[in-house]
């Protein structure tokens, strides 16, 4: 199924205000009161969230469009941009749509719950709740899909040097949703890849 803008913007609204405005206004709230470091608004060693950046970005955006190119043929269906435009306006959506969720799971939950209990329970904790949050909305295969951007992001946020940051693992997480829906589809529709 071909959309456009009008189609695209009509899920990004109520999801924008359903969604991403609670995490925001909850991620803000713990940010302004408390400003604790474990959250990742702190650039962390820039140099080594840019080079992870630099290495995931691309490879999680890859991997994703052929995860969906597979499941996109398992289900016989997928939803794909239009034209440029959709795909653009997409991709913009998720540019926000990404340091939101890395910022509620990654920092909130796995920052937060790894303080409290040690980061192998918070690692555990923000993959399990960022994976299991996509059954929402989504069927149980894709739900599954969004393990393989949340365990290599969950251990970034984790392991990459320096205090926690979430630079680099927003910019991929922009990457891998961009590969997974919107512009990927429209790239391998685009290869006739589909």
């Amino acid at each position: 199924m071909l959309t456009r803008i009008p189609d695209s913007w009509a899920w990004m609204a109520p999801d924008l205000l359903r969604r991403l405005l609670p995490f925001a206004v909850v991620v803000a709230v713990v940010e302004v009161g408390w400003r604790p470091a474990w959250l990742g608004f702190s650039g962390g060693q820039v140099g080594a969230q840019l080079a992870f950046a630099a290495v995931a970005a691309p490879v999680l955006f890859v991997a994703a469009a052929l995860v969906q190119r597979w499941l996109a043929r398992r289900r016989g269906a997928l939803v794909v941009p239009g034209a440029p435009s959709d795909a653009l306006f997409q991709a913009a959506f998720y540019a926000v749509n990404g340091p939101i969720e890395e910022a509620f799971f990654r920092g909130l939950v796995q920052g937060g719950l790894g303080l409290a209990f040690g980061a192998p329970v918070g690692f555990v904790a923000g993959t399990a709740s960022y994976v299991l949050y996509h059954r929402l909305g989504w069927p149980w295969a894709d739900t599954l899909a969004t393990a393989l951007a949340g365990i290599p992001l969950g251990l970034a946020f984790w392991l990459l040097p320096g205090p926690p940051s979430l630079i680099g693992v927003s910019i991929a997480h922009i990457a891998v949703t961009c590969g997974f829906l919107g512009p990927g589809p429209y790239l391998l529709r685009r290869l006739r890849l589909l």
